[in-house]
């Protein structure tokens, strides 16, 4: 399994959509294409934006749909943070449903 440190990598406030796009191609994307499985860990970033999500998670969720989240998993996330990445899913989800 493939951890990602977001403390690490972007801060107690994850904002930076550079820093997410970079996070999801140099390991989400090559990882999910391994078929291994990833642990995004959020524990110590005390809030992040939405758009640091979907430029983290969008392009893996409608490459591979729902079955991403098979094998992504988010821990150490606050109540603010869940709903962001629930927020993100549902909407990439729901769009991506919607172009077949």
């Amino acid at each position: 399994m493939k951890k990602i440190n977001l403390l690490e990598k972007a801060g107690s406030f994850a904002e930076n959509k550079d820093t997410a796009a970079e996070i999801r191609d140099k390991d989400i994307l090559p990882t999910l294409a391994t078929g291994n499985e990833i642990e995004i860990d959020f524990t110590g970033v005390t809030l992040t934006t939405q758009s640091f999500i979907h430029a983290l998670i969008s392009e893996p969720l409608r490459k591979k749909g729902e079955e991403t989240l098979d094998v992504l998993a988010f821990r150490g996330c606050n109540d603010a943070i869940r709903g962001i990445i629930e927020t993100v899913v549902q909407y990439v989800l729901d769009t991506t449903d919607n172009d077949g």
